[in-house]
This record gives C-alpha cells, structure tokens and sequence, in this order.
C-alpha cells in the first residue's frame, strides 16, 4: 500500500514542482539546447557603430546632423529602411533635430522608446482585437522622445525583459498602457515595412493566441503575447563597409560603456541584436511558441509517463520491467524533442526526471522485495530442497505460490521403530547422535530423488514429491527415495554396530493425492507444508507397518502410477474413511523397464 501512497502524492506534488524556479530554468534551457535556428531571412541587415566610430567622431551622441548624413548614406546605399535602437529624448544641443527630423520622413523608419519606469504612455497604435481584450504585458512607462523626432516617424518600445535565469527569451509583440496598446520596435519595423495601419490582436478565454501585422501572417505567441526569439544569425555590417542593399537596417551602438549589454542564450548582445532578433523570428514559418495548454500536457506526460513506469516496474520485474521503462524513457525524450522541433514548447524534461527518479525507486523496492522473498525462499528451503532446486526457486518465485494453492502430490512419512525405549536406555547425547545421522541419511535420499523434506517430528520424517517444483514421475521417484533410505539405514546400521550402537529400523508410508500446500500458520510464524486428506494417509500408512510387519507401505495411488513391480498386501481401512484402501510393498526382485 505505502508504494501507491508514494506515487499518489508525487502526482499530487509534482504539478506544484513544475512550476518552481529550478524547474522553470531546466526547461527554459532545454527549449535552448532543442530548439532549431533557422538561417537568417535575408530582409535585414544590423548596422553597428563601433568603437573605432565613436573615436573618430569624438565621442558619442553623435550630432544628429551626423545621424541625417548616416540615414541618408544608409537609403543611398540601396537600403529599404532604418530602424534607430535608440533614443532621442533631449534636443541636440548642435541643433541638427530639425534636420534629422527630414531624413526620417524618407523612408520607413523606427526610433527606439526605453522603459523607465516613470508612467508616462506613449499614443496607442492602431489595433483591432478579434475577442476579448485580455491578456498581454503592462509597460511601466516610457522616456519620451522628442516631439519633432516623434511626429517624424514610427517608435517602438525596445523591451527585453528577462526570465527567471536573467536571460531574454520571449519579448512581447505589443504592450498594454491604460490608454490601449502600443508596439514593440522589432514589431513596429515590420509595420514600418508593410505600411499597415493597424496591428491584429486575436484572443481566447486564456489570453492572447497570436498578433499580426496586416499584410503578414500572424505570429503565434503565449497568452501573455510574447514571442519566443529565435536567435538567427543576421547579416553585420559597418559605417565603412555599408552592405545594406535591399535590406531593413538596425542600427546600434557596440562602443565600449554606450549602450548596455544584455544576457540571451547566445551571450551578452546590444539592444538592437534583440530587437533585429525579434523581427526576424516573426518572419519565420511555424516559429516556436508556447501554448496556453503546455502546462496541461506537460503534467499529463508527467502522470502517464511516470504511472507506466512504476506499474511496469512492478508487474513485469525486473529485467522486462527496466526495458520497458527505458522505452517509456526513450519515448517521452523522442516526443519532447519532436513537439520543440515542430514549435511548439512544450516540456517534457521534469517527466523524464521523474520517470528515472520512480523507476530507481520501483527498481529499489522491487529488488528489496526479490531479494527479501529470495532470502525467505533460501532460508524455507536450503535444509530441505537440493540447492539446484532452491535456486531453482530463487530464480523462479513465481513457481511458488505462497500463502497456499491445491495440489496433486506424493507423500511419504517415516518414522524409527524402537525410539522411546531407546531414548530411555541410552544416554541423551548417543540419542542425539543416533537420530542425527539417521535423519541426514534420510533427508539424502529424498533430496537425491527431488524431494523436499518438510518437516521433522521427533523421531518422524515428512517429505513431499511435486512440490513446490513439478516433478515428472513423482510416484516412482517417491518409492526410489524410500529404497535409498533403507539401503543408507543398511549402511548406516553396520556403521552403528561397529561404534557397539543399536541398529536402527525405519517404517515408510507412500500416498499420493490432492492436497493445500504452502504457507500454513500464523501471521507472525509460518511454515510452508500441505495439509488434507493424502497426507493423513501416508501417515496412517507408515503406523499401518507395524501392523503388517513390513518396511514399506504404499497407497494404490502411488503404486498405480509407480515404475515399479510392487506386491499387493491388503485393503487396509484407515482412520477417517469408510472404503478400505489397497496396499503395496515392494519386491525387491523386479523393476520395470
């Protein structure tokens, strides 16, 4: 029972697990490590102002008449558009604002807006929202650039949160102000590039599904509206080399203590390498997502996977049962990998933790358990059974059936003629002696022909044959071992003589029958035997000897099935039953073939 307490409360528990901190961070970089990046899309190029820039123009900001000459140079250059990663919200003490403010009209631009906090909302963008108007991530606030550089062109927000390892992985498309929703910079490019005039929003009762700009398909993202970066390689260029033919370009700052740098999965990059990075990542077919249900099925993954395993485990032992598990293993990791591949982020890593962590633990307790039954077997058997046969049970417990099954068995009881005047004749420590090395030449025999020894009952011996293992041609092999224990009590007595002990006779009865064997006693103290109405009459058989004046006595259900010539005696009646039973003995001059 405590093994389905455990792993109840670890389906109860794990869900809550799932959603801790080190769990987050083990599948946010396993989405890392499967997720695929696509080669760049060849529509943007990022412009970098080095330091070697900075030191020629004798510092930075530039002058923003110098930023007109380099959007100018960019256009010239074959360019489609300029997207300017930062901001503007002090006027040019040069006074090149009004300048700039032309060439930005140009062409399709974008200037950056940066969070500070402060609670100031930039104007809503044009949206239209198919469901409800839910979801989505709050800005903070905005530091404002300047009006006539603002009114000049587009701006966006150029975001990058982090996640729980400090890392930037999803950036929100558009946020929310109290005011509606405004665009990110790499979503304002692609409106910039399209000239749509409005963004579409599309919902469920869980948040955002996807965001498009009008004229490009829509982009998939979480609830929340984010989109997972994939992080292309896109082209590089200089202010010397300029190779931005055909190309939207973003351009920013890599000089030394400019603009700060940010920790992706990639290393530490500049804002305009995430903003390019978001642009690029919502141009690309089937680009990875989270979806609303993800949590759903990674606990479902979780429970089945891990259920399996433990049943598995369990039912099937121990060699099918690890290669069973193994293939769940291997399952769950092909299908993790598989749904990542396809996009959709959908974690199954914690599930495959588990299901190692359960199939250790199932493998503990399921080898404890053999072991332990094993122990049980070797300790219930070892002085009864041939060791090949306790092995045989060790390796084989399901050959045993514990606590008691019905059975067709054979039987045969001994017991010393003589013992009580003995015992009172001799010392107690020749007795000891005596009865020892009797019983060990009978215990012989019967191990010798594949028989079990069950018990000892003071002078008396019970054995059974066909049990706990089969056993072909029981009855034969029952009558061999009562002939190997007269011929060792033979040698045994010449041995007796010549230490000046007594000799010793031995009384054998034989039957076969149905018979309940296995473990009989109490809760705390048990044996395995058999009880019922065959083994009382292989009992009553041998005290029956005395009577016939034989050494032998066999029921004629053994002797029928017995590969021996054996010589009828009587029908006996015995104790408990109201036909008589026919006996046999041997005769020691025939055997069949």
């Amino acid at each position: 029972m405590k093994k389905y307490i455990i792993l109840i409360l670890a389906i109860l528990i794990v869900p809550i697990i799932m959603q801790s901190t080190p769990t987050e961070v083990l599948k946010l970089r396993t989405f890392d490590a499967l997720i695929n990046i696509p080669p760049a899309s060849g529509n943007f190029t990022i412009l970098n102002i080095t330091e070697e820039d900075v030191e020629n123009e004798g510092g930075y900001p530039f002058p923003r008449d110098r930023l007109a000459e380099i959007h100018k140079n960019i256009l010239e250059k074959g360019a489609l558009g300029v997207g300017w990663v930062m901001s503007f919200p002090q006027q040019d003490r040069f006074g090149g604002d009004v300048e700039f403010s032309k060439e930005l009209l140009t062409s399709p631009s974008v200037i950056a807006m940066f969070e500070n906090g402060k609670g100031v909302y930039p104007a809503p963008t044009g949206t239209v929202v198919k469901g409800e108007d839910i979801g989505g991530v709050f800005t903070s606030g905005i530091k404002s650039n300047i009006e006539i550089l603002s009114s000049s062109t587009l701006e966006g927000i150029a975001i990058a949160p982090t996640e729980v390892d400090n890392l930037v992985r999803r950036i929100p498309l558009l946020l929310r102000t109290p005011d509606g929703w405004v665009a990110s910079f790499g979503t304002q490019v692609l409106k910039s590039i399209t000239g749509a005039k409005s963004y579409i929003i599309t919902t469920n009762e869980n948040g955002i599904q996807e965001i498009a700009v009008r004229g490009l398909p829509p982009v998939k993202t979480d609830s929340f509206g984010r989109k997972w970066i994939s992080w292309v390689k896109t082209n590089e260029t200089t202010l010397d080399e300029m190779n931005v033919s055909g190309q939207y370009v973003f351009v920013g700052v890599t000089a030394n203590g400019v603009m700060p740098q940010i920790a992706t999965p990639v290393g530490l990059v500049e804002p305009h390498y995430i903003q390019a990075a978001l642009a690029e990542s919502m141009l690309i077919p089937n680009s990875p997502y989270i979806p609303d249900y993800s949590l759903a099925v990674e606990v479902s993954v979780f429970i089945v996977s891990v259920t399996l395993t433990w049943m598995l485990l369990h039912v099937l032992g121990i060699t099918w049962g690890l290669v069973s598990a193994s293939a769940i293993l291997s399952l769950t990791g092909f299908l993790g990998v598989y749904m990542v591949q396809q996009g959709l982020l959908i974690d199954v890593t914690w599930a495959m933790i588990s299901q190692f962590i359960t199939g250790t633990i199932a493998f503990y307790l399921r080898f404890r358990q053999q072991y332990k039954l094993r122990q049980q077997i070797k300790k219930q058997f070892e002085h009864y059974l041939d060791p090949r046969q306790v092995k045989q049970l060790q390796d084989n417990p399901e050959l045993l059936v514990l606590g008691g099954e019905k059975r067709y068995a054979t039987f045969l009881f001994t017991d010393v003629r003589g013992f009580t005047n003995m015992s009172e004749t001799l010392p107690p420590e020749q007795v000891t002696y005596i009865m020892n090395k009797a019983l060990t030449a009978q215990q012989t025999a019967v191990q010798k022909n594949g028989g079990m020894v069950d018990k000892y009952i003071g002078d008396a011996m019970m054995a059974i044959f066909n049990a706990p293992l089969d056993q072909e041609e029981h009855e034969t092999k029952a009558v061999q071992t009562a002939l190997d224990i007269q011929k060792n009590m033979k040698d045994l007595n010449i041995e007796f003589a010549q230490e000046g002990l007594p000799e010793i006779t031995i009384g054998i009865g034989i039957h076969s029958g149905d018979a309940v064997i296995g473990n009989m006693g109490s809760a705390t103290r048990f044996d395995y035997t058999a009880i019922g109405d065959a083994v009382n009459t292989a009992a009553r058989l041998e005290s029956a000897t005395k009577q016939y004046e034989v050494d032998l006595l066999i029921g004629s259900t053994t002797a029928d099935k017995a590969d021996y010539l054996l010589k009828y005696v009587n029908e006996i009646s015995v104790k408990g039953k109201d036909k008589g039973i026919e006996v046999y003995t041997w005769d020691l001059k025939y055997r069949l073939c």
